[in-house]
């Protein structure tokens, strides 16, 4: 008995150890890496929770306090909820303590990069604790969470046009023959792929024998799209190329296959229903992989991106020209002011606020009920016209990029 108590105080100051050495090896590069890796942590608690929290919830008196019984279901989708509450919470915690700041002497830059034993341990305190608050609140959350994932989707609709056309305007501006036959590949490749992509939609979506007038409307609607994007970006009275273009296209395209591919398993115009087994496995595995992708590539380009929030401390104005004299004992000055941050730590949380309305969202599809596709991730009509939505939200604002300089000279975009 003394021995196996001893083994256990060991085994204990050891894992004490290994955490203090992980937590105390996160340095300032690599602060972004760890929020990313805790959000991916409360994807993977989310998802064993809805496979196995179900027994142990329904055994607690202030969740099973209804008129009637829940089912099985209502209580996996409360565990997952419960969960992206908390996580919310932290991060909405966090980006509020973080307003404002301006240069790496501030205080708070030392809670943004540091602290990390105290932040896990209040991360998993925060969720528990979501386990004891009534339902009401928790059905509140389900309800702002549809409107904050729209919002997530929003952000990274911008992010993608604020890449494409960087992109091209990298390229363009190198005045090279190399880099415009890369434009011309790139745009031909991603087009190749728009059409080859668009015709295995109508080979799975549209079964013969079937009336699928709805998804002909979307694969239909989404070429139509494809060819506006390319004449809009070809219009001499607009200042457009094609590579933004083919690229918009082909997402656009992915999010039509999305939103198809999330319609239920049992709808007879659905062509992937007679895989629904290895398809539960795969989507599951796909669904949390893109979620954790997408977030990180949107909080760390949302949160640098001078396009959506530029650090407060980081202006774009040019520098007027200086004499030699003051210009050295400016140089001098600079090199006591403190180093200014790169990117908006606020900013940057709130991404992750918004990531964890979303990937709820995926992990309950969309609804008070998982349904009938309780265990695949992202599958119902919600999900589906969510994807679609998303998907005219994004021709929509590229198109206005194209057009908005033409039609409004006087203003800068």
């Amino acid at each position: 008995m003394w021995a196996a108590s001893c083994l256990a105080s060991c085994c204990a100051a050891c894992a004490c150890q290994a955490c203090q050495s992980v937590v105390g090896g996160i340095s300032r590069r690599s602060a972004r890496i760890a929020y990313c890796g805790l959000f991916a942590l409360s994807l993977i608690v989310s998802w064993i929770l809805r496979e196995v929290a179900a027994p142990l919830m329904e055994k607690l008196p202030w969740i099973n306090h209804f008129h009637q019984t829940p089912n099985r279901e209502w209580f996996e989708t409360d565990a997952v909820l419960r969960v992206s509450l908390g996580n919310f919470l932290f991060f909405t915690v966090l980006a509020v303590l973080m307003i404002g700041v301006r240069d790496q002497k501030d205080p708070r830059d030392r809670l943004h990069h540091g602290g990390w034993m105290m932040k896990v341990i209040s991360w998993c305190l925060v969720v528990i604790f979501m386990f004891f608050l009534p339902n009401e609140i928790v059905s509140f959350y389900e309800t702002i969470s549809k409107f904050g994932s729209g919002l997530f989707l929003l952000v990274q609709v911008i992010l993608l046009l604020d890449f494409v056309h960087g992109w091209n305007e990298n390229w363009v501006s190198k005045d090279e023959q190399f880099w415009y036959m890369a434009l011309f590949v790139v745009s031909l490749v991603c087009y190749v792929a728009t059409f080859s992509f668009s015709g295995l939609l109508f080979h799975w979506f549209t079964p013969s024998g079937h009336d699928c007038g709805l998804n002909t409307f979307f694969i239909v609607m989404t070429l139509i799209l494809v060819f506006i994007f390319a004449i809009v970006a070809l219009h001499p009275a607009v200042n457009g190329s094609l590579l933004p273009a083919s690229v918009i296209s082909l997402y656009c395209t992915y999010l039509c296959y999305s939103g198809l591919s999330s319609e239920p398993r049992d709808y007879e115009c659905n062509g992937l229903h007679n895989h629904s087994k290895a398809v539960s496995t795969g989507s599951l595995t796909l669904g949390l992989l893109t979620t954790v992708l997408s977030v990180v590539y949107s909080a760390v380009r949302a949160g640098s991106s001078t396009t959506l929030l530029s650090p407060p401390s980081s202006p774009r104005a040019a520098k007027p020209l200086l004499p030699l004299d003051q210009k050295d004992q400016q140089e001098d000055r600079k090199k006591d002011e403190p180093r200014a941050v790169t990117y908006s730590y606020s900013f940057f949380h709130l991404i992750f606020s918004l990531a964890s309305m979303y990937s709820a969202m995926l992990l309950t599809g969309w609804s008070t009920s998982v349904g009938e596709s309780g265990k695949l991730v992202d599958v119902g009509w919600p999900s589906v016209w969510v994807r679609i939505v998303t998907g005219y939200a994004t021709a929509a604002l590229y198109i206005w990029s194209m057009v908005a300089p033409f039609l409004f000279p006087e203003r800068e975009f």
